[in-house]
Formats: C-alpha cells, structure tokens, sequence
C-alpha cells in the first residue's frame, strides 16, 4: 500500500507502446522524471478511452514538465494491443499490463469488483508520491486538474486553491 511522500512501490511489467509493440515497463526507468501513473479499470470500456487518449493528446504538455505519463489496467498486454489496434491507434506512453493485479494492489486501487479504481499518482524525481486522487470507476478524470497539480507540484511552493502557473504563490 502506498502512502503520500514516500517511496512509491516499485514495479516491473509487460506493456505495450507505440502502435502495439510489447515491451517492458519498470518505474525505475523514469527515475530521474516526474511519472504520471494512470490506473484505469479495463480496457475496450465506456470512459477509459476518452481518459487514454485525451492524455494520449495532451502528452507534449507532460513532457514539457518534464514528466513520462504511464497508463495501467488489469488487461493483458494482448488485450491492450488489440484496443491500439482496433480503437485507440498509437499512444505516445505505455500502457502496463497488471494482469497479476500486484501493482493495482500495491498502489491500493483494486476494487472488490477486481479491477482498478480510476487512480492518478505523480511520482517525482526520486520516487516519491507527490500526489494521488481516486475517481469513481464512472467518472472520468480532468487531465487539465493533473496537468495543474503536476505543475503545483514541480513549483516546490505553498499553492492556495485553484492555483496556476504564472500566479503568486503563498511562499
């Protein structure tokens, strides 16, 4: 189980990047990076595309952060090929294939039902939970609001509410 400004578990897993290519994610990788990890239910779902590809869209402005964006379900690296293929097209980050659940468990997002929650984490440089957030398996997220935390975040300040990049902060 994870908690908030401390190590974030790591992991090693199958993946799938690019157009459908397998690979091998670890979040050692990215040390060094922001990581932007995304748990979402499953694949070939109602709200998880719209989730995927709009971090899919909006992935220069991660990167412009200096920060990797990774995605993670359940399904199988096979079933996360079959969803680039046959309905996401190419995404510009991974999606992990946690089928063992091992990861979902060790972050806390696995629901009684068997699958993830709809979990955010911002992972810093060295491995740390900088954030986490957990929407209702129906409600998709604001990648703007991650986007904005992520950036609140790399400020190193006190951020009063609603805060953007280019106002004050409280010191």
């Amino acid at each position: 189980m994870f908690s908030l400004l401390q190590k974030a578990p790591e992991f090693r897993a199958p993946a799938v990047v690019g157009q459908g290519d397998f690979a091998e994610v670890s979040l050692a990788d990215y040390r060094g990076k922001y990581v932007v990890l995304v748990f979402y239910p499953l694949d070939f779902t109602f709200v998880c595309p719209t989730e995927i590809m709009e971090f899919g869209r909006r992935h220069s402005e991660f990167k412009e952060l200096g920060a990797e964006v990774i995605g993670i379900s359940c399904d199988s690296q096979y079933s996360h090929k079959a969803w680039l293929e046959h309905s996401l097209g190419s995404l510009p980050f991974p999606l992990v294939a946690d089928y063992t659940k091992s990861i979902s468990a060790a972050y806390g997002t696995l629901l009684p039902a068997g699958f993830p929650a709809r979990a955010t984490f911002i992972v810093d440089p060295e491995g740390d939970i900088q954030h986490a957030s957990f929407n209702n398996p129906n409600v998709g997220r604001s990648v703007t609001e991650v986007l904005r935390v992520l950036e609140a975040v790399r400020s190193g300040e006190k951020t009063p509410a609603d805060w953007k990049k280019g106002q004050p902060t409280l010191g």
